[in-house]
């Protein structure tokens, strides 16, 4: 059995949902994180579930599988880094599952950090996770970088959850 690599993937605006269902049916391993945010209506508010990250879908595929899942309805192109789609570690992709499934207090920032200690969360939902840890104006953070992809991910922790490494 070939090795399978995490990959984002562009997709075309507000189609992130169908192309996961596509990719699904055609048997790929996807992640789509979603979030629940209230959106207001000028007759109503409600509750919806909207992508973590705005036209952008997880992949895990062979080398094989590599070009064909672009053959997907809505799928843009690969995310790309110094020319290369650039992998995700599984570690990563399975901290971000933690953290939504988890329904932690998560921001999205469209940008690297490079500063923090790393650390690992020691308990609670995402126990096990390494990343960053960030204090801000008496709140503790913790982040999970996607270098090769241009964001962070800002997860809200308690203090006494982790260690440093």
């Amino acid at each position: 059995m070939q090795e399978k690599t995490w990959y984002a993937i562009y997709t075309k605006s507000r189609a992130e949902k169908k192309v996961k269902e596509l990719m699904e049916e055609r048997g790929y391993e996807v992640y789509l994180p979603l979030i629940k945010t209230l959106r207001q209506w000028t007759d109503r508010k409600k509750m919806v579930e909207v992508p973590l990250i705005s036209s952008y879908i997880f992949v895990c595929v062979s080398e094989l599988e590599y070009y064909d899942i672009l053959n997907t309805p809505g799928a843009v192109a690969y995310v790309t880094f110094e020319g290369k789609a650039a992998p995700i570690r599984g570690s990563q992709i399975e901290t971000m599952r933690k953290a939504v499934d988890g329904k932690q207090n998560i921001t999205l920032v469209n940008e690297l950090l490079s500063k923090g200690q790393k650390v690992k969360i020691v308990s609670g939902p995402l126990k096990g996770s390494e990343g960053e840890y960030i204090e801000t104006k008496h709140k503790c953070n913790f982040v999970i970088n996607l270098s090769h992809i241009g964001f962070s991910l800002f997860v809200e922790v308690n203090a006494e959850n982790v260690i440093k490494l």
